[in-house]
């Protein structure tokens, strides 16, 4: 089982050229706890880190390859701040590419180290990711670098791989699957805004295919400090650049990418944005472990963070359909699984006095 299975929707690749490593087909799970504490009876959480390199990337990272050896380029020129770096690292390296990538400032080492680990040549760049000149400049290099032949952009973003962000419209295929047309929102974290568009334009393709008659709205959350378009979404105002500020990894993206058509795909959908604090993110990292048995990384928490908001605030039926985009592993950011347990240590004793342990 791949992304493949859903071919008739994706870009073409021939049979000979698709790179799979098993992505998509995520287990959807229904809240036990935090749904019913927040008085929202049909929570559900889409756990697309049960994935090979451990978050929803790897469909971008299928697909993307897969058209590279479609084209026979040889050298993937790529940007990340973890996730799509190591997707990209997992599939060239089955694909036999060469992957170069430029990594943002404040990466997690974890994620280098997965990078690395696939073979990738890596570049951490000060002030990438988190100054908006800094990461222009970036993409304009990397932009350069792609375009020689043989080579190519390989972005989380459709306004650099459309191609690739193809497969991650696989998201909404398997939601109509496991919950049918019975769904009234999608909460995406945002970065760049790709997820949004992808998840959108999947559920357009159900539309069209007369497997459904409406799509959910599809519900855009940021954190605070990188927040490009959750409130200008909500203010029906434009999105814009900003100075990055948040410490959630992942979602550090401070110029406006894909957030024009994330804008457009969220409000003709009926969804609106959600701007969330990075103590708001940590606290629902924690509670996703403690309460579900949910074990993922501060960006994948976020879509919950952002429901949990709209909740208190009011913005949902109690007896609404909704899933949250459960997108990275916990173990992809260990800086903050250090944070959460706060100084909360496994002790070394003696065999004799294990029983005595409360």
């Amino acid at each position: 089982m791949s992304i493949w299975r859903w071919s008739q929707w994706l870009d073409a690749v021939p049979e000979h050229a698709r790179i799979t490593l098993g992505e998509g087909n995520t287990p959807l799970v229904r809240s036990r706890r935090i749904g019913p504490a927040a008085g929202l009876s049909r929570l559900y959480f889409k756990l697309d880190f049960a994935t090979p390199t451990g978050s929803y990337k790897d469909r971008f990272a299928a697909a993307a390859v897969s058209h590279m050896v479609a084209a026979g380029q040889t050298r993937c020129v790529a940007t990340s701040s973890g996730n799509t770096g190591s997707a990209l690292a997992a599939y060239c390296a089955a694909a036999g590419i060469e992957c170069r990538i430029a990594i943002v400032e404040t990466a997690p080492e974890g994620k280098l180290q997965q990078m690395l680990a696939y073979g990738a040549k890596l570049a951490r760049i000060r002030g990438f990711g988190i100054d908006p000149t800094v990461s222009s400049a970036v993409m304009d290099t990397v932009h350069r670098l792609g375009s020689q032949p043989g080579a190519a952009v390989q972005i989380s973003a459709f306004a650099y791989s459309p191609l690739g962000m193809s497969g991650v419209k696989t998201i909404a295929y398997e939601l109509n699957e496991q919950l049918g047309s019975d769904i009234d929102h999608v909460f995406c974290p945002a970065g760049g805004g790709g997820m949004v568009v992808a998840v959108a334009r999947g559920f357009d393709d159900l539309i069209r295919d007369g497997r459904i008659a409406n799509g959910p709205r599809i519900e855009v959350v940021q954190p605070v400090g990188n927040d490009t378009i959750a409130t200008p979404l909500r203010e029906k105002s434009a999105p814009r650049n900003v100075t990055c500020t948040t410490k959630v990894s992942g979602l550090q993206v401070p110029t406006v990418i894909d957030g024009r058509l994330a804008f457009e795909a969220a409000r003709s959908s009926g969804g609106t944005g959600h701007a969330v604090s990075d103590d708001e993110v940590w606290a629902t990292q924690k509670r996703l472990a403690l309460e579900e048995g949910i074990f993922c990384e501060p960006a994948a928490t976020t879509a919950l963070a952002g429901a949990l908001a709209a909740a208190r605030d009011g913005w949902l039926a109690r007896d609404a359909t909704i899933v949250c985009v459960v997108t990275g592993s916990g173990f992809k950011d260990q800086a903050s699984i250090q944070r959460m347990l706060d100084g909360t240590t496994c002790p070394l004793i003696e065999a004799d006095d294990f029983a005595r342990l409360s």
